[in-house]
């Protein structure tokens, strides 16, 4: 695919991954749709990407990517400026952590299932008919090691990344005759506000080694490197891959090393608690 000129769809587009992703294809001079919910941050980096000097042009539409009008808006108000849509990137998303009983059914479970999977499947949808009609397109789907690996606290999280690993997967055996390409980006920890959103509270302090975390700069060029050259999956960095055979190989070993070392530290006094009993 060319790199001048494409029209490219972020989504998140307000901060962190996605921002990032729209600057690097503003550097490489693209035509980009910054699509999010935050309007002033929207135009701020319009604004920004304008300055390159690359020729890149923005479209800010404000956008809730739970909410199927908004989609649709935001696609036609694509077509409309240029109509093609070369490159998607569903990476719209966000995580609350928290013990599965803890979790507000409707502000933490529902929510985060209808933007992190139906935001992606229905945006999909609506460009899905103009990549198939122009023969070409790359579909970019923002997925996470919770897609693949499975932990305490993740579980809605894990259980939307998983469902769009599983989408993915079917949907590029689905379109790829038409020259539609689809590609899942797992990347590790990432230094972004998605920590501050999700409400982390743990005792054991676990996170991930600062060896292997990435920065949002670096998720985006490899989001721009996937637009160029579309890959099944990537892992990034590729030493999380290992978690992810360790995982599929020996899953026994895997849940005895996180409930010995996470769970039951994490929850010690609850335990304590429920095994005392009354007096």
């Amino acid at each position: 695919m060319p790199i001048e000129k494409r029209v490219v769809i972020v989504t998140g587009a307000s901060s962190g991954i996605g921002e990032a992703t729209a600057r690097e294809f503003g550097r490489a001079g693209d035509r980009i749709v910054l699509a999010a919910r935050r309007i002033e941050r929207l135009e701020s980096l319009a604004n920004e990407i304008d300055g390159y000097g690359t020729g890149a042009e923005c479209l800010v539409v404000q956008a809730d990517l739970s909410r199927l009008p908004d989609i649709v808006a935001m696609v036609d108000r694509t077509l409309q400026a240029w109509q093609r849509v070369d490159v998607l990137v569903n990476n719209a998303g966000f995580g609350r952590l928290d013990w599965l009983e803890n979790l507000d059914p409707v502000k933490d479970i529902e929510a985060q299932m209808n933007v992190n999977v139906m935001g992606v499947i229905q945006t999909t949808r609506q460009v899905l008919p103009v990549m198939i009609k122009q023969r070409s397109g790359s579909i970019i789907n923002m997925c996470s090691m919770s897609g693949l690996v499975g932990t305490p606290t993740y579980t809605i999280y894990s259980a939307s990344k998983h469902a769009v690993h599983g989408f993915s997967e079917a949907l590029r055996r689905e379109v790829q005759p038409w020259g539609v390409h689809v590609s899942l980006l797992y990347p590790g920890g990432v230094v972004t506000e998605f920590g501050t959103h999700a409400g982390i509270k743990r005792k054991t302090k676990t996170t991930t080694p600062r060896s292997l975390l990435l920065t949002a700069d670096q998720v985006g060029k490899a989001v721009v490197h996937l637009a160029s050259h579309p890959r099944r999956m990537w892992i990034f960095p590729w030493q999380w891959g290992l978690s992810a055979l360790l995982n599929r190989l020996w899953p026994a070993l895997v849940d005895y090393l996180t409930i010995r070392r996470f769970t039951i530290p994490e929850r010690a006094d609850e335990l304590s608690a429920s095994t005392a009993g009354p007096r």
